[in-house]
């Protein structure tokens, strides 16, 4: 293997954003997953994964690959962070890690024929940033020289999550990384207890270093559809605001494999830095158990809670009061319409709860009762037959489609800010306890013009009140 860059290259973090983070619902939803969530720390996941690289010179600017669904939330929760990404990439459909992988390294070519990239999940912890970004450097060393480098976890406990790693050889001319000897699929109890004994094995922790032009090389060899698939979902994509939308029945062409299957585990180029960074992925209610802070009892209390003679628990509410008596090793979360109950060392299991869910049409699996629009947010107060209530926020210069609707009328009452109704031909200004009503079919559109959030109370009612119900005539967004 031969050096093919300068060491003074930027590393260009690539940001997957694409799960749906099913094992910790009922706070992750489909439509607002766990990585967009403040699950460990006061920023959400994403935030915490993208700050890692800020004002730090080695690094160039992250690109984030994420769902079509969630790329305003997305962008805004970089914008707060006065993050400027490189690019944000749309999947139109999930497609696994590597195609996401294969059409980041495709972009990032087009500007830097030498691209090192870093692939990192969005939804992971990092405890120890200082021992993240040295073995980032340690295998930036290897990924010069050819190889395609993962990181492996030194492991604290017998874990059956997790899949491993055994290391081989050290690399000659890249200290502290080796030879990946071979991958290992998640073990049972015992044999994960036999690798600890023996040492040597690590857990596999998803996060990628490489040369994008090898990373492509091996792909084009190993799975040579998924890289064309990929070429033309680029090259059929358009520019949408600030993203780049891939192109759809091209990229759903490409097969549905993560980096691991496609590439790392039959390439003969695999390498690892062994690393202990403090890193969890957060797969589960009892990984946010083990990362959490605990009381004397060994609970984890989140939110308003109280509990009496409880141990080893994971306790959260988002709102409402929850108590707790007699309870050891279980999980208990409650959101505003969701309540979970779990033994902890079965929480992997949550995921078959949300899959019932969604073969029962359930909005609980995608919905929160708050939603989040690019315009700001809504949240159901209250539902009838024929009617329902809404708490309308709109962020100042936010503004809502012009959109007509078949089924249902709307009143509007403005509870604070200022608000610009368009109503048919007429354009009128309301503020503080000043009302509007929408008649069936009539054309409308609401905007914030003042500097604080418009807040509103919307009264629908009609003989259907589903959100498809609405005929967009103009969007700010590029909704359609």
């Amino acid at each position: 293997m031969r050096e093919d860059e300068s060491p003074r290259a930027p590393i260009h973090p690539v940001i997957l954003s694409g799960g749906s983070g099913t094992r910790l619902w009922p706070v992750s939803r489909s439509l607002y997953p766990k990585q967009l969530l403040p699950l460990a720390a006061d920023n959400t996941m994403l935030q915490e994964t993208a700050r890692r690289f800020a004002g730090r010179a080695e690094y160039g600017p992250p690109l984030i690959v994420c769902n079509d669904a969630h790329r305003f939330i997305v962008a805004e929760q970089l914008r707060a962070l006065d993050i400027v990404p490189q690019d944000i990439l749309l999947e139109p459909v999930g497609r696994n890690t590597a195609p996401a992988v294969a059409a980041a390294a495709l972009v990032l070519l087009e500007t830097d024929p030498a691209a090192l990239i870093l692939v990192l999940p969005s939804d992971h912890v990092i405890g120890d940033t200082d021992a993240f970004h040295a073995a980032v450097a340690a295998g930036a060393a290897a990924a010069r020289r050819g190889a395609l480098v993962t990181f492996g976890i030194k492991p604290t406990a017998p874990e059956t999550g997790y899949g491993y790693i055994r290391a081989g050889a050290e690399m000659d001319g890249a200290s502290g990384c080796a030879w990946v000897e071979r991958f290992v699929e998640k073990p049972d109890r015992d044999t994960a207890e036999g690798y600890l004994a023996e040492g040597g094995y690590f857990w596999n922790s998803g996060m990628f270093l490489f040369q994008a032009a090898a990373y492509l090389k091996e792909l084009e060899r190993l799975q040579p559809d998924m890289v064309a698939a990929c070429r033309a979902a680029i090259a059929q994509g358009r520019r949408d605001l600030d993203f780049l939308r891939l192109d759809a029945d091209a990229f759903a062409g490409a097969p549905s494999e993560s980096v691991d299957y496609a590439v790392m585990e039959h390439t003969e180029a695999a390498a690892m830095v062994p690393a202990d960074m403090g890193w969890s992925d957060v797969g589960s209610w009892s990984a946010l158990w083990e990362i959490g802070a605990k009381d004397a009892a060994g609970n984890v209390a989140i939110g308003d809670v109280v509990s009496h003679e409880t141990r080893d628990s994971y306790l959260r509410s988002d709102e409402r009061l929850l108590t707790a008596v007699g309870v050891e090793d279980m999980v208990v979360v409650v959101t505003d319409d969701a309540v979970l109950v779990a033994a902890k060392d079965r929480v992997q299991e949550v995921r078959a709860i949300a899959e019932r869910l969604k073969a029962d049409n359930r909005d609980e699996v995608a919905l929160h009762s708050t939603v989040y629009r690019p315009w700001g947010s809504y949240r159901g107060v209250d539902r009838g037959d024929r009617f329902q209530v809404k708490r309308i926020v709109v962020k100042p210069g936010g503004r809502l489609s012009l959109q007509k609707h078949h089924r249902r009328a709307e009143h509007w009452v403005v509870v604070s800010g200022t608000a610009k109704v368009t109503r048919g031909e007429d354009e009128i200004v309301l503020k503080e306890n000043e009302s509007t009503y929408i008649p069936l079919g009539v054309v409308h559109r609401l905007e914030n013009i003042g500097k604080e959030p418009l807040q509103l109370i919307e009264v629908q009612s009609g003989d259907y009140l589903g959100e498809d119900d609405i005929v967009r005539l103009e969007d700010s967004y590029g909704r359609d």
